[in-house]
């Protein structure tokens, strides 16, 4: 039987870290401003990485090495020193960011135990915030050779909804490992043909001296393109490509293919049962979204009653349709309990999809709130929030519990009928119809209250109380016609 007192050996080493009398070690950090003393001998044996960088410094007169990390902030330091020493690390009334750079700065000091801790943690808890914060957090961890489960999270995210860091305006600038880890998934989805053009643009940026029209490109100009797509280039699907696919996609590219490969692709169009020697990778996965059968709701928020009321509406008809006989398909792609409140989970996963009806379920009443966008929101606004014309967009309330009757607003002035916000604000505002929007200044639609509707720019008030408002569920649906 083994007794261990792992408490009490973890108070004793955070004390000699108070120790000042007895340390050989001083750490800099915070641009040079804020400096930490240290033990060598404890640092060696807890992390590799200072045990590689003691062996590299030569101590002052006094017998004291000093290490320089102004990048790391004094506060992050902190919480990895009582690390090393206690192990304990105190996350009680940070932010998730603070525990994102905590994470970044356990993997640089080789804290492998820490930085997997704080990854398991993010992904285990913080999926919201990660949703949020998606661009930035995927292009910072594929800078790095770790975060295996987070990258695997946010790959998950992206093979579902491939807009948001293919149609992101800083797609060119997206790491290697990154695209190419994408490109190697069979559930991708997006057409084959339109990842082998983003490829393209992918390898042309980087090497502008490349002529724009591609009849002047000399034979460099293409061995210049396939040095720079060579990773990529092996995981297309080639031969799951149309024929005016390929003549019209490929062929201009032909040169920066393998002979073979390039043999073999014709052989394939002309001859499809002969066999090839290039690999024939498979099909990409294409995930069907229906609705779940009638047992099972196909929202949390309205019923079949609700869905054939609003199409109704969509098709401007005076009498409701039947449950039997509605003639779209309402394909949830959002929903706040399973993809966070955050506003810019909206903009994330919404962007590009056109008819479209948001509902909002109201905090502590009946009302069901809602509208409907018949064009195409779109995240990618840089300098202002841009206003959309049509006459089709509508707001309205469903009759549920005490509310006896529904209420259909259209538009007033169609120049007016919604908006798709500027990106420096898609932290705080979500859908926006004008008299209708969601917002949250803490990241949140169910926190606080933000949300609000009034009547100024539709035809009807569809809410009585003209304050703000909290919601306890929201969704998106994407309308589709029934085949």
């Amino acid at each position: 039987m083994a007794l261990k007192f792992f408490d009490k050996l973890s108070q004793n080493f955070i004390e000699l870290l108070s120790d000042k009398d007895d340390y050989n070690v001083i750490i800099v950090v915070e641009n040079k401003d804020k400096s930490f003393t240290a033990h060598s001998n404890v640092l060696r044996y807890r992390s590799s990485y200072f045990c590689k960088e003691l062996e590299n410094i030569q101590p002052n007169e006094n017998n004291v090495k000093t290490i320089i990390k102004s990048s790391v902030s004094a506060q992050i330091f902190d919480v990895i020193l009582k690390y090393i020493y206690g192990g304990i690390v105190n996350l009680e009334k940070v932010e998730t960011r603070f525990i994102f750079d905590l994470m970044l700065a356990a993997n640089e000091f080789e804290l492998k135990e820490l930085t997997n801790k704080l990854e398991t943690l993010l992904v285990d808890t913080k999926a919201s915030w990660l949703k949020t914060y998606f661009s930035f957090i995927y292009r910072t961890i594929f800078n790095e050779n770790n975060f295996e489960n987070l990258k695997n999270y946010c790959n998950g995210i992206v093979a579902k909804h491939p807009n948001i860091i293919f149609d992101s305006s800083d797609f060119t600038s997206l790491p290697e490992s990154a695209l190419v880890s994408l490109l190697k998934r069979d559930d991708l989805q997006m057409e084959e043909v339109k990842i082998w053009d983003y490829i393209i643009k992918w390898g042309i940026f980087p090497n502008p001296t490349l002529p724009t029209n591609l009849e002047e490109w000399s034979k460099e100009n293409f061995l210049t393109l396939k040095t720079t797509l060579q990773q990529c280039l092996p995981l297309i699907r080639y031969f799951h490509l149309s024929n005016a696919e390929i003549f019209d996609k490929i062929t201009p590219y032909k040169k920066i293919l393998d002979k073979q490969l390039w043999k073999d692709i014709n052989q394939n169009l002309a001859a499809p049962d002969r066999p090839v020697k290039s690999i024939i990778l498979p099909a990409r996965s294409v995930l069907v979204t229906e609705l779940p059968p009638r047992k099972e709701p196909f929202s949390t928020i309205i019923s079949e009653e609700h869905a054939a009321e609003i199409s109704s509406w969509i098709d401007r008809k005076t009498t409701i349709y039947s449950t039997t006989n509605i003639p779209y398909k309402f394909e949830l792609i959002l929903s706040g309990t399973r993809d966070g409140f955050a506003p810019q989970t909206f903009w994330n996963i919404c962007h590009g999809h056109a008819k479209t009806v948001v509902i909002a379920k109201v905090k502590e009443t009946d009302e069901i709130l809602g509208g409907y966008n018949p064009l195409a929101w779109d995240n990618s606004n840089h300098e202002k929030s841009q206003w959309m014309e049509t006459k089709d967009s509508f707001n309205f309330l469903l009759k549920n519990g005490n509310i006896q009757n529904s209420i259909l607003s259209r538009v007033k002035d169609s120049k007016y009928a919604f908006a798709n916000i500027v990106k420096s604000s898609q932290d705080l505002i979500g859908p926006f119809f004008g008299d209708f929007y969601l917002a949250g200044e803490k990241s949140d639609f169910t926190l606080g209250e933000e949300n609000y509707c009034s009547v100024s720019l539709y035809k009807k008030t569809i809410r009585t109380s003209s304050d703000f408002f909290s919601i306890v569920n929201y969704e998106v649906f994407k309308i589709v016609g029934k085949s």
